[in-house]
């Protein structure tokens, strides 16, 4: 099941599929209309509009000619537009965004638009017979093909106009923070309680069971891109064993490396140890679907190049941050589950997976170091604090962000130069501060 899953996400981001698909259908509607203009009896109800379906055989040849030469100039011209949008935007942002760009589902549909059309008028050209006796002109897939043409150029000024909106850099980021959103809220949606311990930092103090452990080995290297838990559930309460992950979502395993270990005195058989390679999705990228870290890191990349002498662009590393708060703040709410999983009392999965802590670290520590002699950048990192911090009732998860605030005043206390500028930060240092212990959201 999982590899079906995966194959089907491959095919949905895939640059060709959708284009391939709209292709494909354009060819079963123009066959369709054929068969309807063949149709007897169909000549005496179109000569009753003769100036919507009375072309020639020769003028409609000339007409789908020119729709179709027309098409392909428009599918080039798309096709130079799309890749001088990936060029600027690997160059100005960052490279791990460009998934984003070949997986848009408005680009995916007008280029198969486009290429459809084109594909319709040639199979209808190659109906159209002249002469008194055998001539045959499918005057109604004709008269569609002109409608479609028409609005292939209204799809063109509209795919014009998503590409300005979408190189923004402020559209890039609401969409990156917008799809990491969602998938903390469906990977973890329970709330955590008011004032209730955070259960990763309680998770990781439980003791390991003692071995011996036996390895299963990745069968390929590569980013892992999804798991299912369940599957480990199984197999551990099924051989009544513990399952330990030695690779989380996210990260790189290189093949013949260690992927999971069980408790056992004996090598798991070749069954089970597919089994388990099995529940791992492993490709050369990594997505946000199952990994959350994955969002938070794109938008931290287009913080560091922002802030890079080559670019200083302090305007859009501070919406980063914003963005970034955004997801935290929704992170601060909801209850991130122990790396000890149990079933029927019994500890089945030790995994590795994210902590609150390490997604608070992930966001905002290169930022900070990158922001050295930067007071509005500094500023910004402390308003997320406040923000992140007045949404969570977690003492444990208040402390970090103090702790985080404090590693700010020290650098701040370092780089910036200015007395006038050490003034407001410290004044806007013991105001956040203030509120993380006091509990005040104001």
């Amino acid at each position: 099941m999982n590899r079906l899953k995966r194959l089907w996400n491959s095919l949905r981001d895939s640059f060709w599929f959708f284009p391939s698909l709209i292709v494909a259908l354009s060819m079963v509607f123009a066959v369709s209309l054929i068969e309807v203009d063949a149709t007897p009896g169909i000549e005496g109800w179109l000569a009753l509009w003769p100036r919507v379906f009375g072309a020639s055989a020769e003028g409609a040849r000339g007409m789908l000619s020119t729709i179709a030469g027309s098409m392909m100039t428009v599918v080039g011209v798309t096709f130079s537009m799309i890749l001088v949008t990936l060029t600027l935007a690997s160059t100005q942002y960052t490279s791990r965004i460009l998934r984003n760009f070949v997986r848009d589902r408005v680009t995916q549909v007008v280029l198969g638009l486009f290429a459809s059309v084109f594909t319709f008028c040639l199979i209808v050209l190659r109906t159209i017979r002249g002469g008194d006796e055998s001539g045959f002109v499918p005057s109604i897939a004709v008269t569609v093909a002109v409608f479609l043409a028409i609005g292939g150029i209204g799809v063109l000024i509209f795919f014009i106009h998503h590409i300005a909106i979408a190189i923004q850099a402020s559209s890039i980021m609401a969409a990156v923070a917008g799809e990491t959103i969602a998938a903390v809220d469906r990977l973890f949606p329970d709330r955590l309680g008011d004032g209730m311990a955070d259960q990763a930092a309680g998770g990781a103090s439980r003791t390991v069971p003692a071995g011996p452990w036996q390895c299963v080995s990745a069968s390929r290297s590569g980013y892992i891109q999804s798991l299912e838990t369940a599957t480990l559930l199984r197999v551990a309460k099924e051989r009544k064993t513990v399952i330990r992950m030695e690779r989380g979502i996210g990260e790189f395993v290189v093949q013949d490396t260690p992927l999971v270990s069980l408790i056992g005195a004996e090598p798991p058989d070749e069954d089970v140890c597919e089994e388990l390679r099995d529940a791992y999705g492993i490709d050369r990228h990594r997505t946000v679907e199952q990994d959350a870290g994955f969002g938070i890191r794109q938008l931290v990349d287009m913080a560091l190049r922002a802030l890079s002498p080559g670019v200083n662009d302090t305007t859009t590393a501070v919406m980063c941050v914003d963005y970034l708060t955004a997801i935290l703040a929704r992170l601060a709410t909801r209850d991130i589950p122990s790396s000890h999983r149990h079933e029927d009392g019994e500890l089945r999965v030790i995994a590795i997976g994210p902590t609150f802590a390490s997604l608070v670290d992930e966001s905002f520590d290169q930022i900070r170091e990158s922001s050295d002699g930067n007071l509005a950048m500094m500023l910004q990192l402390l308003g997320g604090l406040h923000t992140i911090g007045s949404l969570t009732g977690s003492k444990t998860r208040r402390q970090m962000l103090l702790d985080h605030a404090q590693g700010i005043a020290e650098q701040a206390e370092r780089s910036l130069k200015s007395a006038r500028d050490h003034k407001r930060f410290r004044e806007r240092h013991a105001w956040v501060r203030a509120c993380l212990e006091g509990g005040d959201a104001a």
